[in-house]
């Protein structure tokens, strides 16, 4: 794990990348602003979490970090043991962490609970939606620590990256970092409701936009030409064809429409 620090004191902001080794974006984000070492008003603490994982080019070295939290520093895991000393470095911190997906190349926040952190800070981030996840949320990072995260857009693209920087030093003004102000949107917010499972084939299709609802009685799914249909209407969320090895993606609701903070907030 590495970690830097712009600005002098202790950090209560800490940007986090590399929790999956084959998510670079976020990485080169962090890179960037250490090499330009722009002047901030307040310290913020950058970390590059799974460095072994990023090496191999790999999601993981011995289990999925984003879902061993809070780890045990005597773990058998590479990750389990990473988990803890993130956990570690990260306390008392309100932490930004940056991934990216095979299933949606727009970028969007997830959620652990909708705090008024998080009401005050995503429409104020360049996202197209947040995603409330507390049913979803154990052995992640955002079940122990205080934490923003976000897609960044489709894994490995050039896109992905950028949006990575332009989500990154959006934060860092949003929270008081850097100077200057962001965009303020209405935000669409969609709970996770269910896991929408696959069966094991050779073929997977995916018929469905995420984020655009599915009615009752529509296809949104197919395993080696086997169709699913959808019992009630749904809103699906990281749906992809090979995403996940045994998940196609999730099913949520639609709960609320954020209003963007006047720019005086």
């Amino acid at each position: 794990m590495r970690v830097a620090q712009l600005g002098s004191g202790t950090p209560e902001i800490a940007v986090v990348a590399g929790i999956h080794g084959d998510e670079p974006c976020g990485v080169r984000a962090v890179e960037r602003l250490l090499d330009e070492r722009p002047s901030v008003e307040r310290p913020v603490k950058l970390i590059v979490a799974n460095e072994k994982a990023l090496e191999r080019r790999v999601r993981f070295v011995d289990e999925d970090l984003n879902r061993a939290f809070p780890g045990d520093p005597n773990a058998k895991t590479h990750e389990a043991q990473l988990a803890d000393r993130l956990v570690d470095e990260l306390e008392d911190c309100l932490a930004f962490s940056m991934h990216s997906t095979q299933s949606h190349g727009e970028p969007f926040a997830i959620v652990n609970g909708i705090s008024e952190t998080a009401k005050k800070l995503a429409p104020r981030l360049p996202v197209s939606a947040m995603v409330e996840t507390s049913d979803f949320a154990e052995g992640r990072l955002f079940a122990e620590i205080k934490t923003l995260e976000v897609e960044c857009g489709l894994q490995g693209s050039e896109t992905a990256a950028q949006n990575a920087d332009r989500l990154t030093r959006a934060f860092l003004t949003a929270v008081g970092a850097l100077p200057g102000d962001t965009m303020r949107r209405d935000l669409p917010v969609y709970r996770l409701t269910d896991v929408i499972h696959k069966q094991e084939a050779d073929t997977y299709e995916v018929f469905v936009e995420n984020f655009t609802e599915v009615e009752a009685g529509d296809p949104f799914a197919a395993a080696d030409g086997n169709t699913q249909i959808a019992d009630e209407s749904f809103y699906p969320v990281l749906m992809s064809p090979n995403g996940y090895r045994n998940v196609f993606g999730y099913a949520a609701e639609k709960i609320d429409v954020l209003t963007a903070p006047p720019a005086a907030d």
